[in-house]
């Protein structure tokens, strides 16, 4: 018996092997090339936005080395000479000493109170069910919608009946109770992020609420602290409006009033080397503060989102 062999395979056109191998990749290829195009644009947009906002700043600094007339003769070209008795001008002869101890001190104390009081009850809003719980958490969620500037007239006479006008704790106070809403509203967003196994094992083990907090969740919210610590910096370091109208007293003054005084100044003597090195010294503690804290930024604010 025979048995007949099967049919050998009929080989596949070379044509259709060729487009049945090059279908898949079509798609992949016009995909990189849209992606590639996007990735361009968009990192030719951050380069614009880089140029814009880090030119004024170096240029900026470039000027406060300058004498004032090359500032007018040549504003662009790098100075011939370093002046640094501009600095020491603006730092002594136009009190910016005097302006920079007292935004530390106003700022410094207000950015504790502020991260102190506003964890404490960002954690409890978080973590406890009781009533009025969401009541109290839109209620500081509505503060930072009411616009300050309508509450100037009624906060100076509340500061002036405490007899707070004019020190540097009522500035103090008046920057915790301006910086409280966000910064609740953030906090309250990070730690429902943070593990409650951690709180519960401390409880378990005895620990109290008090030291459950400070002890082991406070540190677990290092990321989320120090990210709503650099805004509430910025916001406070660069407040004018709040002192001008609560800190009338020359001596009490912060940066933001000595710079303005320190522009009416020089403008009429025509210092102006002076009044640039004078906005170089308020600039500076920001860019520090921001750089060197820029990681701890971005983690505080994708926590949420990675988890």
């Amino acid at each position: 018996m025979k048995t007949t062999e099967p049919p050998a395979p009929v080989p596949a056109e070379p044509s259709a092997a060729v487009a049945k191998a090059g279908a898949p990749a079509g798609a992949p290829s016009r995909k990189t090339k849209q992606g590639g195009a996007l990735n361009v644009f968009s990192h030719g947009i951050l380069i614009i936005w880089a140029i814009m906002v880090v030119m004024p700043l170096v240029w900026a600094v470039m000027t406060s080395f300058k004498s004032d007339g090359a500032i007018f003769s040549s504003p662009w070209a790098l100075p011939d000479k370093l002046h640094f008795d501009n600095w020491s001008r603006a730092w002594t002869d136009a009190h910016m000493s005097d302006y920079f101890v007292n935004t530390v001190l106003v700022v410094g104390g207000s950015l504790v109170g502020t991260l102190v009081l506003g964890s404490m009850a960002a954690y409890v809003l978080a973590r406890f069910d009781f009533p009025g719980n969401r009541f109290i958490y839109y209620l500081f969620v509505g503060g930072m919608s009411f616009p300050v500037m309508l509450a100037l007239v009624p906060l100076f006479y509340v500061v002036n009946n405490m007899g707070l006008l004019n020190t540097i704790h009522g500035l103090i106070l008046v920057y915790i109770a301006y910086s409280l809403p966000f910064t609740v509203f953030f906090l309250t967003a990070f730690f429902r992020t943070l593990p409650a196994s951690v709180a519960e094992a401390a409880f378990v083990d005895g620990a109290s609420h008090t030291r459950t907090f400070f002890q082991i969740m406070l540190p677990m919210a290092k990321p989320g602290l120090i990210s709503v610590g650099i805004f509430n910096f910025l916001g406070q370091w660069n407040q004018y409006m709040l002192p001008t109208v609560l800190n009338t007293d020359p001596d009490k003054h912060v940066l933001t009033q000595g710079l303005v005084q320190l522009a009416v100044s020089q403008g009429y003597k025509g210092d102006w080397s002076g009044l640039f090195a004078g906005l170089v010294m308020a600039m500076l503690p920001v860019l520090a503060a921001y750089i060197i804290f820029q990681r701890q930024v971005v983690q505080g604010l994708t926590a949420g989102a990675l988890k």
